[in-house]
């Protein structure tokens, strides 16, 4: 007999539980966007002529798209954003590093929707891993002080690339002096 209790108890349950089942998903059915199509349809003319202001030629003429897409997205490069350069084995921006700093953040003034990545580099010495950390630490400090000059934190994100990309390829002081610093794109909209 308790068996049978037994059993009429477990089916009475599997069948509640068909019963409540998993809440349904609601589906929304999205209509189709017009934006949606004309932000992938757009050309890349057409977007680098949303990062700039009336009279911003000069900006929209020097962006070149980089060869290797960014983590965000299709990236851009400018001669008029500059790269600030590191001592060994440091992370602290130097006095002349830094008036390249303020020039940076008065263009990217000049440009409130413009949103960019500062990559940070390091020279061939060292780990893969503590090039990384320091090359992370380059990008921070250089996104700190942007901060500090007034440049919004929403517009700037920061990647390492340790020394996995050097500038020069070189196996010299020289060499190294170019590849650690900190680099800044442009990110696509």
């Amino acid at each position: 007999m308790v068996r049978k209790d037994v059993g009429i108890l477990v089916l009475i349950l599997c069948f509640g539980l068909i019963l409540i089942g998993c809440p349904k998903k609601t589906m929304v059915k999205e209509e189709p966007s017009v934006k949606k199509e004309e932000a992938v349809a757009k050309p890349e003319a057409e977007r680098t002529k949303e990062m700039k202001p009336e009279g911003g030629k000069e900006f929209e003429k020097s962006l070149v798209a980089k060869k290797e897409p960014g983590m965000k997205g299709e990236i851009f490069e400018s001669e008029l954003l500059k790269d600030i350069h590191f001592d060994f084995d440091k992370y602290n921006i130097r006095p002349g590093d830094a008036e390249i700093v303020r020039e940076n953040a008065a263009l990217l003034k000049k440009y409130p929707k413009v949103k960019v990545q500062i990559e940070g580099h390091c020279d061939e010495r060292g780990t893969t891993e503590y090039n990384l950390a320091l090359g992370e630490r380059r990008a921070n400090s250089t996104k700190k002080y942007l901060i500090s000059l007034g440049i919004s934190a929403t517009r700037i994100s920061t990647i390492s690339y340790g020394k996995e990309r050097p500038l020069d390829p070189g196996h010299n002081e020289e060499a190294w002096a170019k590849n650690r610093r900190a680099h800044t794109v442009i990110l696509s909209k």
